[in-house]
């Protein structure tokens, strides 16, 4: 059976040594010294070792059922979300003022990792909710507040997400959930919701669905849906639970992974729904949830990823297959562990040193959302805006070709069911389509995000890699394994910057025939910039003199083999790019 042991240390070496969190001028920051994160995380690390992941094969074995309208949740689910719940995890990062902690989000970030690797299917219940919460949080009147927020932050009650419908998923104008005033302040809600992670279990008392919906009358298209608070069971002013609204589940979906995770068609009858921000600006409150949720679900590919590539290592140390060509490595023994092989190391290197630059481009960005959010610092909400698409399509993409390659490495046994090999991927493989597939996050990057006032935020991060070269050049230990490649790679990023400039305005589909090159290019960059930074950072602990110089050394490594063997994909993607539109384009839809 598969095991899961947090990274931690990796963990505390990106908070402390690449960012610096302590030595931050961000609210908050000041708390976050080595010794109070490492608390955090360590006990974060055995929830999940040893409350979560023992029943990650159980929810893909055992599953959801519906029962006279009930979702059952896999047996232990129940027993764990109320542990979770009672070290007050799902409050980490909300307001103080509804029950929160208050801690900054990048921990709550970190914390997550652990949880989503340790058990996908069973966090998705937890981060759904505390998107929920954020855009109540930011959206909602002060009545609104005082009513749902405290005990979704305890996780007595919990939170969806309700967009999707079965006639329109990403083009949200089409949609036909109906939401009619009743002159008291209230909604009658009615239509038909898919895809709804969590819309119905039996984890929570209550659940708080945030819905998607049109008043009649209102603008056509998009500029015409508003956001609904609509809760499966009405609250009483004492906050105590009233009558069951008029909402309720047809089906569950049958998936092809995150099996512990209920995905319901929900039904709307004249539900009764509250207002959620202002008439017919439904999306800018969702939104908020939405980039939230984009953000967490990029982490899920890294972690994903890490929990498989953990296992890949201990089964490759412990497979014996053959002999190192050099020269026998176990002599006393029938043959070598396969993990002597190039072809293996190379495959395990392609992980490791993915998961590692993806966690630490994760925790960046987490980082500016705390800098834009505590320090209201438009620069920084600029720049997470514009990495956004990038942590939810790169990742991801990467993320399950990385669990397919911990597959690999198990031969035979990857591809059998009581390995949990299998279900790495199969988990995996939803995170490049829900909160908005793949090509829409590179379409959004190319179309909108680049673009973003005046380009600016695309400029910072071009000068951001820049000065890191700039201020290190005279650095001999990083100039060429690792500042020369990056300068190289930021190259060709701008030039297909300047390719979709000069082409895009000619002919749109030229630009958007290479956003999925460029979006993984971008990721690129910025994982080369990661390991930049990190590897500054390990030379700086090696020469403070750190005992655990293995630790260190291994980063330096392992960040050189990204430098050297996958940051080079950048040349490849401005190649596709500069191709333009017309290879794409070329057959009529006929021909296909």
């Amino acid at each position: 059976m598969p095991s899961y042991t947090a990274p931690t240390k990796d963990t505390q070496f990106i908070l402390h040594d690449m960012l610096g969190v302590s030595e931050q001028d961000i609210p908050g920051y000041d708390e976050l010294d080595r010794d109070f994160s490492a608390a955090v995380l360590e006990e974060a690390g055995k929830i999940a070792s040893e409350v979560l992941q023992p029943l990650n094969a159980v929810g893909d074995k055992v599953g959801c059922t519906l029962e006279n309208g009930v979702v059952r949740t896999p047996p232990g689910f129940k027993d764990a979300y109320a542990r979770v719940c009672e070290g007050g995890w799902p409050g980490l990062d909300c307001d103080p003022e509804y029950g929160g902690q208050g801690i900054p989000y990048v921990l709550h970030t970190a914390v997550g990792e652990y949880f989503s690797a340790a058990n996908m299917a069973f966090q998705v219940y937890n981060g759904l909710t505390h998107g929920a919460v954020s855009a109540i949080n930011v959206h909602a009147t002060k009545a609104q507040k005082a009513t749902f927020l405290p005990k979704m932050i305890t996780g007595e009650w919990t939170g969806t997400m309700n967009l999707t419908e079965p006639h329109c998923g990403t083009d949200l104008a089409l949609m036909r959930t109906k939401a009619e005033p009743q002159g008291d302040g209230t909604y009658r809600v009615s239509g038909q919701k898919i895809f709804i992670s969590g819309g119905e279990q039996d984890l929570s008392d209550n659940i708080i669905h945030l819905v998607l919906a049109r008043i009649p009358g209102g603008p056509e298209g998009i500029k015409g849906v508003s956001l609904f608070i609509v809760p499966k069971f009405m609250v009483n002013d004492d906050g105590s639970l009233g009558a069951r609204n008029g909402v309720s589940v047809g089906s569950i979906e049958e998936k092809m992974g995150l099996h512990g995770n209920a995905t319901c068609v929900m039904n709307y009858d004249n539900a009764t729904g509250y207002l959620l921000g202002e008439e017919h600006k439904g999306m800018r409150a969702m939104f908020t949830m939405m980039n939230e949720a984009r953000l967490a679900v990029g982490l899920q590919g890294f972690a994903q990823a890490d929990v498989a590539y953990q296992n890949a290592v201990a089964y490759a140390n412990d497979r014996l297959q053959g002999r190192d060509v050099t020269g026998a490595q176990y002599p006393d023994r029938a043959a070598d562990p396969i993990i002597v092989h190039p072809d293996i190391r190379r495959s395990l290197m392609d992980q490791k040193s993915f998961v590692e630059g993806g966690r630490a481009l994760t925790l960046w960005g987490a980082h500016l959302i705390d800098r834009a959010h505590r320090l209201n610092d438009s620069d920084a909400d600029g720049l997470a805006s514009l990495l956004t698409p990038v942590i939810k399509g790169f990742l991801t993409d990467k993320g399950f070709d990385s669990t397919i390659a911990a597959q690999q490495v198990y031969g035979g046994h990857g591809y059998i069911e009581e390995w949990g090999m299998s279900q790495f991927a199969r988990d995996a493989r939803i995170a490049m389509i829900y909160e908005g597939a793949n090509g829409i996050q590179a379409l959004d990057l190319v179309g909108r995000k680049l673009a973003a006032d005046g380009g600016r935020h695309i400029m910072a991060l071009f000068d951001l890699v820049k000065s890191f070269i700039k201020e290190n050049e005279g650095d001999e230990r990083l100039k060429a394994g690792f500042l020369d490649p990056l300068k190289s790679a930021s190259k060709d990023l701008q030039a297909a910057g300047m390719y979709f400039m000069a082409e895009g305005t000619k002919n749109p589909n030229n630009a958007l025939a290479g956003s999925t090159d460029f979006m993984h290019m971008m990721g690129h960059v910025c994982l080369g910039l990661m390991w930049a930074r990190m590897a500054k950072a390990a030379h700086a602990a090696l020469d403070a003199g750190a005992t655990d110089r293995d630790f260190y050394e291994a980063k330096i490594a392992t960040g050189r083999y990204y430098m050297a063997r996958q940051l080079p994909a950048t040349s490849m993607h401005l190649a596709r790019i500069n191709s333009g539109a017309e290879p794409v384009m070329a057959l009529e839809a006929a021909h296909f």
